[in-house]
């Protein structure tokens, strides 16, 4: 590894720490030649996947592209950097779980979308819209209406009741 200030070539690692998911490590570096100290970061790459689309062509898995739908999707909805990666990095380990080197974009969306449902609702929402390509408002209803049937998502009534109970125990 090269030193970012004087480009010498040699380095030791001082410090080593795994994330707590194991997918990333990131190591604590000093230069040999004027000690300076950086840090740097390794993560697990989904090397040689190419990704069927759905008019038969092949491309290359690229991890920016899955980020920028997902970024997207995350828009102005409340989640860390951490919750960020990992919810990348749970997507590419459903990804290697394939033991494939070809995947089809459907199986690729099924997956992200299958982590999104459980990371943010209304990002899952989002993104169904524009990976189904929704036609009208009723496909959208559809939607919604089997996220709500999975018993996972309260309804605006039952968050009204659920405020009023509290008001109602607090005094």
């Amino acid at each position: 590894m090269h030193c970012p200030i004087c480009n010498h070539p040699e380095s030791r690692v001082v410090d080593t720490r795994v994330s707590p998911d194991g997918t990333s490590i990131r190591r604590r570096r000093e230069c040999d030649r004027c000690g300076y100290r950086f840090s740097t970061s390794e993560i697990v790459e989904l090397l040689n996947l190419v990704v069927i689309k759905r008019d038969g062509s092949h491309e290359l898995y690229s991890r920016d592209k899955m980020e920028r739908g997902l970024r997207r999707a995350l828009e102005k909805r409340p989640h860390t950097d951490a919750d960020f990666r990992g919810l990348v990095n749970g997507v590419e380990l459903d990804i290697q779980r394939l033991n494939s080197t070809e995947v089809k974009s459907s199986d690729l969306g099924t997956i992200v979308m299958d982590r999104l449902k459980a990371f943010d609702k209304v990002a899952y929402i989002r993104f169904a819209s524009v990976y189904r390509s929704f036609e009208d408002v009723k496909t959208f209803q559809a939607e919604l209406d089997r996220l709500m049937a999975s018993g996972r998502v309260p309804t605006s009534k039952q968050k009204k009741t659920t405020r009023r109970s509290r008001k109602k125990a607090s005094r």
